[in-house]
């Protein structure tokens, strides 16, 4: 059995081999990252977009053939997906361990609850393999502030060494669901803000108000219109993936008894901007053109 890295004796032991599930928007990014910081970053792609595959060819991440050669080759696996296939990869991961009888250590990067962790880690050690709770904060390595990787649990020392080139570790202790908490809190802030300006200039709209309260929080609300301007004309090509995201936030304030009712109504307003016409449009495809206005009315159009 190959010896995996890890954390030992005060010493983080070295990894030279990290796969990435999945190598979408951010994946790609970060194992674009690693590889220029010397790594030898992989990807089991069957299944996978056009889109993601060619993301993976864009970074050059390195194909393996299947999820038995991904887990035998790589030192360090990195989930990276949306929050509803979090579970199922990491079972599908854990079943090919168990059939090559190799050993690597798994951390969790995904938008999910400390619940939902706690699950995951619990298929991970069963198969006899360190597991790393970690979140993802920020935009993409490269797009300017460093991307923020907080990860927790008694192995997550290992991932200083993605630390640099645009990453920045932030270990959280040893607890399984602090790192899962943290993006928990924050996306709640900054993606269900997103939800609630759509939802705002919807009704707007349909109440046939629309010009007048622009004018309103052009007068008023600037930096709230700024933000309106600048983030809504491009939520329909991530939507899709945040309709999860918002209910993983939802039990997990449920879990402190904290009312879940924000983000549940947040998870139905990306479930609706998922729907409309031009949602298959991904940010390297978006119509510039489209303005905030155009993407209210079109959204206005399905309530």
């Amino acid at each position: 059995m190959r010896k995996t890295s890890g954390f030992k004796g005060g010493i983080i032991l070295s990894i030279n081999t990290i796969a990435i599930l999945s190598p979408g928007d951010m994946g790609h990014a970060v194992g674009q990252v690693l590889r220029t910081r010397g790594f030898d970053v992989i990807a089991y792609l069957r299944n996978r977009s056009q889109r993601t595959k060619d993301l993976a060819n864009l970074a050059g991440i390195r194909e393996v053939a299947d999820m038995s050669e991904m887990v035998i080759q790589a030192d360090l696996i990195l989930s990276i997906l949306v929050p509803e296939q979090a579970l199922d990869t990491a079972r599908n991961v854990a079943n090919a361990i168990n059939k090559s009888g190799t050993s690597v250590t798994f951390a969790d990067c995904n938008a999910v609850s400390p619940e939902t962790t706690k699950n995951i880690e619990s298929v991970i050690c069963l198969s006899g393999n360190n597991y790393v709770d970690a979140s993802i904060i920020g935009n993409p390595p490269g797009s300017g502030m460093p991307t923020r990787i907080y990860v927790s649990g008694e192995h997550s020392a290992v991932m200083l060494n993605l630390d640099g080139g645009g990453i920045k570790t932030i270990c959280l202790g040893d607890s399984i669901g602090q790192a899962s908490a943290i993006k928990m809190c924050y996306a709640a802030l900054t993606k269900g803000t997103f939800a609630l300006y759509t939802a705002v200039l919807a009704a707007a709209e349909a109440m046939n108000l629309t010009n007048e309260l622009r004018q309103e929080f052009i007068n008023s609300q600037s930096d709230a219109y700024n933000q309106m301007e600048k983030q809504i004309p491009s939520l329909h090509t991530k939507a899709f993936r945040w309709i999860g995201e918002m209910n993983e936030i939802a039990s997990s304030f449920t879990s402190v008894g904290v009312t879940p009712a924000f983000h549940q109504g947040a998870a139905e307003i990306y479930e609706l901007i998922s729907k409309v016409p031009f949602a298959h449009e991904r940010p390297e495809t978006i119509d510039t053109k489209r303005t905030l206005q155009d993407t209210i009315r079109s959204l206005t159009e399905l309530l």
